[in-house]
């Protein structure tokens, strides 16, 4: 059975913690995610020991932003982990942007739009004008522009960044609660089911799958329905 599209967040206490989680999901599960705590903590060693034998995709979620050379160097600090992808943010800039790609070729680079965790009042407060829809689309559009393969927005704007930049360009979307979950620091969310059905094609699932009892029966059943999900839509999961 084809692993669902979801990046488990491993956003764990300890290194053996993370390496349990990753091995109870990556059966049901398409990517793990390295946060920058976990990869601080523990530097490159995290990635052998939640990787394993499985193979999983890495998702490495370091939202670099700095200028362009100094993210050019720390894009290629990584290169020998292999990530499936790496994280910069978007308000970073083209030239920064461009950096990434160049430094790390054989690996997606994401910019990162809003962080889900904003609200349009927080937005205001730090000088970003209209709606948060605009400013993601206008950020979605210059990445993109500038070489990035994937874009991480939340689920409320996927069908607006998916009308600007069209199929090719992988849409990652935090912000995903399954119903009876609480939204924690979240502010734009929505569930799995909803996010995927509108167009997502990677979606980043931590604490309530990690938090709960039991991890791997968790990550299956969110991945079972994704597939009623796809069935239901036609869209291939």
């Amino acid at each position: 059975m084809t692993p669902a599209p979801i990046a488990v967040a491993l956003d764990a206490p300890d290194l053996e913690t993370a390496a349990r989680w990753a091995s109870l999901v990556t059966p049901h599960v398409s990517t793990v995610k390295v946060g920058l705590e976990l990869y601080l903590r523990y530097g490159p060693d995290v990635i052998a020991s939640i990787r394993g034998a499985s193979g999983v995709r890495l998702f490495l979620d370091l939202k670099l932003h700095d200028i362009p050379n100094t993210v050019a160097g720390a894009a290629g600090a990584v290169a020998r982990l292999k990530p499936a992808i790496l994280t910069v943010h978007a308000t970073g800039g083209p030239a920064m942007i461009e950096a990434a790609v160049n430094a790390l070729p054989n690996t997606q680079i994401a910019a990162v739009t809003l962080l889900t965790s904003l609200s349009e009042a927080d937005l205001e407060r730090i000088g970003v004008n209209g709606p948060a829809s605009d400013a993601v689309r206008r950020l979605a559009v210059m990445a993109v522009g500038a070489g990035a393969q994937a874009l991480v927005c939340s689920p409320h704007e996927i069908t607006t960044v998916r009308a600007e930049v069209g199929p090719d360009i992988t849409l990652i979307i935090p912000g995903v609660r399954p119903i009876g979950t609480a939204s924690q620091d979240q502010v734009r969310v929505a569930t799995p089911e909803q996010a995927f059905a509108d167009g997502a094609d990677l979606l980043v699932i931590g604490r309530p799958i990690t938090g709960s009892a039991d991890p791997g029966a968790t990550a299956a059943g969110i991945a079972a329905s994704l597939r009623r999900t796809s069935a239901a839509t036609g869209r291939r999961s």
